[in-house]
């Protein structure tokens, strides 16, 4: 019998039609590209402590996981920017030894006349009106007041004579990045501190600690997640990712294949930046750098990832430079990083955002901390997010194909005679559907020169095991269009 059926038995002698179904040549679906978010919760719910969790609304997250909590305001920020994509949560409960960091506002002198107090706490706007007749201590109650009714805001407040003492609702070292500042629109955006009022703002402090992100990765199973928002850059919480994702035993791994890329923001100065980017070198691995920007940075992670991951899912080939990126208020003017210090920046490992006119932040370039080979020598082959996310979807579309088509089929030498139709192929079977298969990719766009890819192409029977195919796939991938440089050689007059 040539043609080969996979239920229809070759001995029917009962008449007449009989009819199977293959759908080997039919599949034609991607892999599900998921997003996940570590962050720690305040609410007392120990069943789901380490334990991934489906959400879709930041409502949600803050009725079970603690309104203002570092998960809830995550997961608002992520869906600023994409309400698109099918995001799980990773819930971390703080841990003993870890602190919570504290700031204040002193209340020095009331104000003179009528008006409004325009406090930023996080990047999130309380307003408070004062009089002429409020004491310090009636303003500082104000505050209190209008503080903890913000119950998004990462948080609370307690008011003691003059003096609000303001506690990050989470415990870390990341609530030290929690921002306070007045009139950050200033006096064009009808900001201003009234006449006569003196507030003396200190900075939120002396939090430490992270919490142990090792259990909760464990349990993760094979769920895939290409999109991982990881709110902690403290070196432990880097390491455990990227060993999560490593190429030898992790996610990247050939017995795993489920691939995903960490993100974190970090806020610093520009030497500080440079000083962390190189000390680390990982392809897994997007390290974003900010500066007084008055949303901390942890927000920044989720914000900047859910801008992107959308144009990632739709074509992860395509440059990510100047999608907005919403959610969060961008440092002022002065303390922005020069065209110099950002290409630098890019230089180091640290990923860069500008700001445009109006004020929106808008991706320059977002990169890996990949910057040496294995001797320490300068390699740029895995410098651009775009490359592995281009490796992710190549991959997994070949593979796709393959598992499909060739799920139960027997192995031939070249130049075996067989009837067509037979579960049979051969290497140059095989070899004839990946450039089929690469032809498709250049044609969409995720690869280029179908011709280099047919002549460099290797397959071929392992020499040890006769069941098993070997294969040297040379693909090019697409590149992006990053500098476009001219010279205007312009004249005055004609020659």
């Amino acid at each position: 019998m040539a043609i080969s059926f996979g239920n229809i038995p070759s001995n029917l002698r009962t008449p007449l039609f009989f009819a199977e179904f293959d759908n080997s040549r039919a599949n034609s679906a991607t892999a599900v590209q998921r997003t996940l978010i570590l962050g720690q919760m305040t609410a007392d719910q120990p069943a789901m402590v380490n334990v991934p969790v489906i959400a879709s609304s930041a409502s949600t997250v803050a009725g079970v996981f603690g309104s203002g909590s570092m998960l809830h305001n995550l997961m608002a920020a992520y869906l600023a920017n994409d309400r698109a994509g099918e995001i799980y949560l990773l819930p971390l409960a703080d841990g003993e030894a870890m602190v919570a960091a504290t700031g204040a506002i002193t209340v020095t002198s009331g104000a003179s006349e009528t008006g409004v107090i325009s406090l930023y706490i996080g990047g999130l706007r309380v307003q408070v009106s004062v009089a002429a007749t409020d004491t310090p201590a009636a303003i500082a109650g104000a505050l209190e007041t209008a503080i903890n009714a913000a119950t998004a805001l990462p948080v609370t407040a307690s008011a003691a004579l003059a003096v609000v003492t303001l506690t990050a609702k989470n415990k870390g070292l990341h609530g030290n990045g929690i921002d306070v500042r007045l009139n950050y629109q200033g006096s064009a955006g009808g900001e201003v501190t009234p006449a006569g009022l003196v507030l003396t703002l200190t900075a939120l402090s002396k939090g430490a600690g992270s919490p142990d992100i090792s259990v909760a990765l464990a349990n993760l199973g094979d769920l895939t997640f290409d999109f991982i928002v990881n709110p902690y850059t403290d070196t432990t919480s880097l390491d455990a990712l990227k060993g999560l994702l490593a190429d030898s035993t992790g996610r990247w791994s050939y017995a795993e294949q489920l691939y995903g890329h960490a993100l974190g923001a970090l806020a610093g100065t520009y030497g500080q930046l440079t000083a962390v980017g190189e000390a680390r070198n990982n392809q897994h691995e997007t390290l974003l750098g900010i500066y007084d920007s008055p949303t901390p940075a942890y927000i920044w992670s989720a914000a900047v990832y859910g801008a992107i991951a959308g144009s990632l899912r739709n074509d992860p080939g395509r440059p990510l430079q100047t999608l907005a990126v919403n959610g969060v208020l961008a440092p002022p003017l002065t303390s922005r990083f020069t065209l110099t210090e950002r290409n630098n920046l890019l230089y180091s490992g640290i990923s860069t955002v500008t700001v445009a006119d109006d004020g929106t932040v808008q991706i320059e370039n977002i990169i890996t901390t990949y910057q040496t080979n294995k001797y320490g020598d300068a390699d740029d082959s895995y410098l651009q997010v775009e490359t592995l996310f281009l490796l992710m979807y190549v991959t997994r579309y070949i593979r796709t194909q393959i598992t499909s088509k060739f799920a139960r089929m027997k192995l031939a030498a070249d130049g075996t005679r067989f009837a067509a139709g037979a579960a049979v192929v051969t290497p140059n079977t095989i070899r004839a559907e990946l450039i089929a298969q690469y032809t498709t990719l250049e044609r969409n766009g995720y690869v280029q020169d179908s011709a280099a890819f047919a002549d460099g192409l290797l397959v071929e029977l392992n020499a040890a095991n006769p069941n098993r195919i070997d294969v040297l796939w040379d693909g090019t991938l697409i590149n992006q269009l990053r500098v476009f440089a001219l010279l205007n050689q312009f004249r005055l007059q004609g020659a």
